[in-house]
């Protein structure tokens, strides 16, 4: 069945209060349906709205609803008539990384491109060094003595095409480099800084414990993105072999790249927080502290770390305990 493009919704529910407005409740990240009610706004959780209304997941309207679930990974509101974004429709992304990720990207494809020619590695190698050594003269006879090298091992016509192939493949990657830097290096940022808050509030046994939880919450944070950004780096930096098998790799990419994206969306209010708190007061400090600790435990606390705190100042055992 195709997918629609934009949001239609039959019941008479859904124009009973006008137009509705389809989000996600901050408190609970649920999806819910604003309608207007004299002068307030109120929020509708679509769970229910569903179980009363019959709207299950093989009816036109229960599928739309499935649909709003998903198109609020990617956009803030959504409104009868208005078109779903593209990651639900054609896997495209609804947002450009900038032309400095693209530039990013395509030298880091060119760079392995020469690795796997001359068998080295330019792993360790920064951003800025990344850029400079491909418009270095120095390798430009090398780079396209690769790209010849290249064209016979994956049976292109020349040199030209593989450059075409690794522009396309850099165009998917770019992405990847935005979010690295929207995301990645401030999340490492992050759990950066709370040591150094950590420190700062060393000796005080009412917040050390506490800190000490959202330490390693925020460590755990960087380190599962970490992760996924050195899987995307290996999976993609056998370029010969990702040329090989593109539609694989761009599915791969546009996978990790939605999932980023989600990720930074939910991190960036947080990580915009800090960061405009250059000089905080020490109230302040721990405010954030807190907000911080709110928002990771839920996603990177593991089951058995959950205890209620009954339990935790009777200094019983672990429970386990659902993540919400």
């Amino acid at each position: 069945m195709e997918t629609p493009t934009h949001l239609a919704l039959e019941h008479a529910v859904f124009s009973r209060f006008g137009t509705p407005i389809f989000r996600r409740d901050p408190s609970g990240n649920e999806p819910v349906m604003v309608v207007t009610l004299g002068e307030r706004e109120v929020a509708l959780p679509l769970s229910p709205l569903r179980r009363e209304f019959g709207l299950g997941p093989d009816t036109p309207d229960g599928r739309m609803l499935d649909l709003v679930a998903q198109a609020l990974d990617y956009v803030n509101e959504i409104r009868p008539g208005e078109a779903f974004p593209p990651e639900i429709i054609t896997g495209e992304a609804s947002w450009e990384p900038e032309p400095e990720h693209f530039a990013l990207a395509f030298a880091r494809l060119r760079l392995s491109l020469l690795a796997w020619f001359q068998g080295t590695s330019f792993e360790n190698a920064d951003d800025e060094t990344l850029l400079a050594m491909v418009e270095d003269p120095a390798f430009r006879p090398r780079i396209q003595e690769a790209f010849e090298r290249a064209a016979s091992e994956l049976d292109l016509p020349d040199g030209e095409a593989v450059l075409s192939a690794l522009e396309q493949f850099a165009r998917e990657l770019a992405y990847i480099e935005a979010l690295r830097l929207k995301l990645l290096r401030r999340v490492q940022s992050l759990a950066e800084r709370i040591v150094r808050v950590q420190f700062h509030w060393r000796g005080d046994s009412s917040h050390g414990e506490v800190l000490a939880q959202v330490t390693r919450l925020a460590r755990r944070a960087a380190k599962q993105l970490t992760d996924r950004f050195d899987e995307l780096d290996a999976q993609t930096g056998e370029v010969i072999s990702a040329l090989r098998n593109d539609a694989h790799q761009r599915n791969f990419i546009r996978a990790n790249r939605d999932f980023l994206h989600r990720t930074w969306r939910a991190f960036d209010p947080l990580l915009t927080a800090w960061e405009q708190s250059a000089d905080p007061t020490e109230r302040e400090q721990w405010a954030l502290v807190e907000r911080t600790y709110q928002f990771l435990a839920p996603r990177y606390m593991t089951v058995k770390e959950w205890v209620s705190e009954h339990d935790r100042h009777r200094k019983s055992k672990p429970i386990p305990h659902m993540v919400w």
